[in-house]
């Protein structure tokens, strides 16, 4: 049976989730809470499996009382139940450890799944926040990218792209119609930007932070 704290600053709102909740004889209310300190003391007090917060909260708001209990009580799953849907509140929940994102306007039905999902230990996020989660990440993939190669020229990436497919310099200038002096001295200041001393670690590193998929954006 899980143990489920409610958390919300609307006594309306926590004897609503208590409601739906106790009809599902897996789950436990064994508290509620209508504030950040009320919650870590209800935890302390209870510990619940599963806490379900609010961010909107009176003093601290929900993201720090998700933070304190997931510092003093790490096993403590929490769960964000808010009405906002905004990036900046998401990625804060993220940061502080919850294990939830689900918004109010789900049915009681979807409230309990996702209940049950973070009292497994799983991860669980609204699919109206989900993109945004994946943008995100794939945003800060693609920064990571070009901030690894941000040094060096167009043509120096297409030679780094040549050396790491373990080109030789006549072949590099063949594919890309330049002297093998030049490729020479693209090489070397590929490597002098890069603080490399060899092809086979301009390889690894091209490797390593997926300069063939950033080509392809030269393509």
């Amino acid at each position: 049976m899980l143990r489920i704290l409610i958390v919300d600053d609307h006594e309306v709102v926590r004897l609503g989730l208590r409601t739906l909740l106790s009809r599902n004889p897996d789950f436990a209310v064994v508290g509620e809470a209508g504030s950040a300190q009320e919650a870590l003391e209800k935890t302390r007090l209870y510990h619940p499996d599963v806490v379900v917060l609010d961010v909107r909260l009176p003093g601290k708001n929900g993201i720090q009382a998700c933070a304190m209990i997931k510092e003093e009580m790490p096993e403590t799953n929490v769960i964000i139940l808010t009405s906002y849907a905004e990036d900046k509140i998401l990625f804060e929940a993220i940061n502080a450890g919850a294990a939830g994102y689900v918004l109010k306007q789900v049915g009681g039905d979807e409230l309990v799944r996702a209940i049950q999902c973070i009292g497994r230990g799983e991860a669980l996020l609204d699919p109206v926040v989900t993109q945004r989660v994946l943008e995100r990440v794939r945003l800060a993939s693609r920064q990571e990218q070009a901030a690894a190669f941000n040094d060096l020229t167009e043509q120096e990436l297409r030679v780094l792209g040549l050396v790491a497919k373990g080109r030789t310099n006549k072949e590099i200038a063949r594919a890309l119609f330049l002297g093998e002096g030049t490729v020479r001295n693209y090489v070397s200041s590929i490597l002098s930007k890069l603080d490399l001393t060899n092809r086979a670690e301009a390889a690894a590193y091209a490797v390593r932070h997926g300069l063939e998929e950033f080509l392809k954006e030269f393509d």
